[in-house]
């Protein structure tokens, strides 16, 4: 599976879990007593989600949305489809945004505009890594895991056409 396609490892399995649980007491800092919603964006943001809510000693509820802008390209096409929505009544709540990667941040940017049309009292963005080069809307990421630059990632939930989900790291593709 994992031949000369993909490059070296950028980050570590333990480097992710370190910052995972920084971010997690930060998370438990800004919401203090609270009940947070952590609204999971799937499928490539599963594992950071999971390393994340172990670390946040608040009570929570969890959901996922799945949402799409890719399909198999490399390049988001910068429309936005629900294919799976949320099953929680966010109205009124704080809700945490966990994402893989935030690139163009459209998708994100769509999605604080619906959360907000949801009711959602405050909405925050807890990224894995964050690709300012590639922005198109300008977009906050409240808790940002690592910034990498502008190539196309790989490993740790995120994958390039269903492949490489599974890598215990971040790294990238080398051809596509």
């Amino acid at each position: 599976m994992h031949d000369n396609t993909i490059g070296t490892v950028m980050i570590t399995e333990e480097q992710i879990i370190e910052k995972a649980c920084e971010i997690g007491k930060q998370i438990e800092e800004d919401f203090a007593g609270r009940e947070i919603v952590m609204v999971g964006i799937l499928r490539g943001a599963v594992l950071w989600m999971a390393d994340i809510m172990k670390h946040v000693n608040l009570d929570m509820t969890i959901d996922f949305m799945a949402v799409s802008s890719y399909g198999a390209a490399t390049k988001s096409s910068g429309i936005v489809k629900i294919n799976k929505d949320l099953d929680t009544d966010i109205e009124g709540k704080p809700v945490i945004i966990v994402e893989d990667i935030v690139d163009s941040g459209v998708t994100l940017n769509y999605l604080m505009g619906y959360f907000e049309s949801r009711g959602a009292e405050t909405i925050k963005i807890c990224a894995l890594m964050d690709k300012p080069e590639g922005r198109r809307v300008d977009i906050d990421v409240d808790y940002v895991g690592f910034e990498v630059d502008d190539r196309f990632i790989v490993g740790y939930g995120l994958d390039y056409d269903q492949k490489y989900r599974n890598l215990p790291y971040i790294t990238w593709l080398k051809s596509e």
